[in-house]
């Protein structure tokens, strides 16, 4: 084992330079729990950690020693008095501290040797502790209105620090202005504990619109949840002078729902009996200011009105509007047409306001309402129209199918690209789905999605002679057939050979002409010289002289040179 002798540690705090952290770390912990107050917070390497010891400050620049913990070694406890028994040590060198009291709030350091380095942290705990309650007493009966009664007293025990105390009327804060509101706060500290209680008084000036009304006091701690009393109804009277009628119903009103009247006097104590105006129908009711319409229609719409029994000219009114929404959309359901037939689509619509409609086609948007003049193989599918009338919305579908007779669009060939088979193609279209065969056997047989009416066939062959292949489909409205000529492989290799030769042929043969033009235009220039030559000859013997003879000797050598050069080219 490596042991730190107090010899060594006296050396290490001669010649070792003593660092500070700059930062006073504050770590917050709750009344009467365990506290884990850290040490360097990983600045340093466990394993580099020569010894580590906390202590704490007493005050007037004193401080108390609570443990030590030296390398390889367990910790040595050294606390007294109010620490004796509360401290201990984690493994990452953190304090331990228990049932954390107010007077734990003070500077604990950790001091930590690590090589020649001695490190101090100091960390300044806070203590906190949310209310143990929160009360009304001494609260009032009834309040006079306009004059300033004590409504009651609110009391948060037992904090740290001391609670702020926050008076509300209908959950609405309420603030002092020294006429109808005054709010009186006090603090008291427990001798014992060193916990805050605090006491806050309000006096209120009530109104005719605080009948009802629910008063509570709230406080919100550093630490924990907002803490709200149990709530104070005061109780006014005075006489009725206003009503309201109030609709109490599912917004928006539809057919079929049930509506509630409600007469709402602001006397206190309220009246107990009042009369509905229901239309041409007067209903009186008792101990109640409640009326119920069930089962609405769009005739229920319309103005009502409720009155007091023993005063009947104070009344109050309220309008009633039954929101409706019909549609019937013609045809609906399951339809079955032929391909090129027409289709008309009627969607009839019965509405108590503005609306909108949608279409859908497949669950894809539609941009108008369809139309189908000439029916196709496309139009197939679920068609849904939507429509809304504010929040009121109603649905309704109709799933088309398109049928008919196959008919084959197209009937195709392709050579492989290695040369060594054929696909034949077969495009049809028709509904239900048609099968499709071919008058030859194959291989790697496709075929495409059925969609839209619309199916491809593929088929690959390897003819060895001339073929007259039909592609044959058919579903239960009909039958199609086309056939397609087919050339075996063999013969097309024979063939491609024999075009090879041909056009070597023609090759030649043209070479050869162009080359005899050539040869017979030079032997007519050559001709022609020499007949000029000779012509010349003649008219010297005979002593002739012609004009211009040299001009025509130039020219018949020009044109000898030009013929030439065309049979060069």
């Amino acid at each position: 084992m490596h042991l730190l002798s107090a010899s060594c540690v006296c050396a290490l705090l001669i010649t070792a330079l003593l660092r500070q952290v700059s930062g006073l770390e504050t770590f917050i912990g709750m009344y009467g729990e365990t506290l884990e107050i850290p040490c360097n917070n990983g600045a340093m390497k466990a394993e580099d950690i020569l010894l580590t010891k906390w202590k704490y400050d007493k005050g007037e620049g004193l401080s108390g020693d609570l443990l030590v913990k030296q390398k390889y070694q367990d910790v040595i406890i050294s606390a007294t008095e109010e620490y004796e028994g509360r401290v201990s040590m984690a493994p990452n060198s953190s304090l331990i501290l228990t049932a954390a009291r107010l007077t734990d709030q003070r500077t604990f350091t950790c001091m930590v040797v690590a090589g020649a380095d001695i490190t101090e942290y100091p960390v300044n705990v806070v203590i906190y502790k949310a209310p143990a309650g929160l009360e009304i007493s001494d609260n009032a009966q009834e309040l006079e209105i306009g004059k300033l009664t004590k409504l009651g007293k609110c009391v948060a025990k037992d904090a740290n620090p001391a609670a702020n105390i926050t008076w509300l009327k209908n959950n609405a804060p309420l603030v002092a202005d020294g006429k109808g509101i005054s709010i009186k706060a006090s603090v008291l500290v427990d001798p014992a504990t060193g916990l805050s209680s605090t006491i806050s008084i309000l006096e209120y000036s009530a109104k005719k619109e605080d009948t009802d009304a629910e008063f509570t006091c709230s406080t919100q701690h550093t630490v924990g949840a907002e803490l709200v009393s149990s709530p104070v109804t005061l109780t006014i009277t005075y006489t009725t002078e206003n009503l309201v009628l109030q609709v109490i119903a599912q917004d928006p009103l539809v057919e079929g729902d049930n509506v509630t009247l409600k007469c709402v006097a602001d006397g206190n104590p309220a009246p107990t009996a009042f009369i509905f105006h229901l239309k041409e129908e007067l209903v009186k009711v008792e101990n109640v200011n409640t009326y119920t319409i069930t089962n609405v229609s769009r005739d229920t719409t319309g103005e009502y009105k409720c009155s007091l029994v023993d005063n009947p000219t104070l009344e109050a009114s309220k309008d009633i509007t039954v929101n409706y929404l019909d549609i019937n959309l013609i045809p609906s359901g399951n339809i079955v047409k032929s391909a090129g037939e027409a289709m008309d689509v009627t969607l009839q619509i019965d509405s108590s306001g503005d609306y909108k409609v949608s279409w859908t086609k497949d669950n894809v948007k539609l941009d108008k309402e369809p139309k189908f003049t000439k029916l196709t193989y496309a139009d197939s599918g679920v068609y849904e129209c939507e429509v809304t009338n504010g929040a009121l919305s109603l649905k309704a579908s109709l799933e088309l199918a398109v049928q008919g007779a196959p008919v084959i669009k197209q009937l195709s060939k392709l050579r492989g690209e290695d040369g060594t088979h054929k696909v034949l193609i077969c495009e049809v279209e028709g509904s239900p789905k048609p099968a499709v065969s071919w008058s030859i056997n194959g291989t790697s047989l496709d075929e495409s999605p059925f969609l839209n009416g619309k199916i491809k066939h593929k088929i690959t062959v390897v003819p060895t002679a001339n073929l007259t292949v039909s592609c044959t489909v058919s579903n239960e409205f009909g039958v199609d057939s086309r056939t397609i000529n087919v050339s075996s492989l063999i013969e097309e290799v024979r063939m491609d050979k024999q075009d090879q030769s041909d056009d070597n042929d023609q090759t030649k043969l043209v070479v050869g002409v162009v080359v005899g033009l050539l040869v017979a235009t030079i032997v007519i220039g050559l001709a022609y010289w020499v007949y000029m030559k000779k012509s010349k000859q003649g008219s010297w013997k005979t002593g002739e002289k012609e004009n211009g003879s040299s001009e025509e000797e130039k020219k018949l050598e020009e044109k000898v040179e030009e013929n030439s050069q065309k049979a060069e080219v």
